[in-house]
């Protein structure tokens, strides 16, 4: 843990036991992760399944943290955060999940790790993390893809609905 602030957004997702449940409860744990505070967060949002597997739709949120963590304990409290509340790392490739949490982006850190990348890929091409985050953080820089505004919303994803 470092004595400096650093801006973190974190994608959540689930589709299995309660899921608006699950990211309710998931808001107040981000906030108790040690050298970090919960700033902003989205709307929930609701988005058909990504990647072909039959499955329930997602309930989709962004978060805005300020953190003296750098990425991978940060990323290290995520996991532990999932496997807490029942993730199992077996899971199928964009299959179902009862929390799924993604370090979306990490100040204006570019870090290409077999264990994280930051951006998260896909950031771009996916309207269940654009639209949160554009929520969240309407001026934000995405190194290597530019201002979130600028980026669109990718019409050929499946459909996402605003739920509260």
């Amino acid at each position: 843990m470092t004595n400096h602030w650093f801006p973190a957004y974190i994608g959540l997702g689930s589709n299995l036991q309660g899921p608006v449940r699950q990211l309710e409860n998931t808001f107040g744990l981000l906030d108790d992760i040690p050298g970090t505070r919960l700033i902003k967060r989205s709307s929930l949002y609701r988005s058909a399944p990504f990647g072909g597997v039959e499955q329930p739709d997602f309930v989709n949120a962004v978060v805005a943290l300020m953190t003296c963590l750098s990425a991978p304990e940060l990323l290290a409290e995520l996991q532990r955060i999932e496997n807490e509340r029942g993730r199992e790392r077996d899971d199928v490739h964009w299959g179902p999940r009862v929390l799924d949490l993604d370090l979306l982006v990490y100040s204006d850190q570019i870090i290409d790790k077999p264990e994280l990348k930051v951006p998260h890929p896909g950031i771009s091409e996916r309207n269940f993390v654009l639209l949160p985050l554009a929520e969240v953080a309407p001026g934000l820089n995405i190194p290597e893809l530019g201002q979130i505004e600028t980026l669109d919303v990718n019409s050929g994803e499946p459909a996402i609905s605003r739920i509260g």
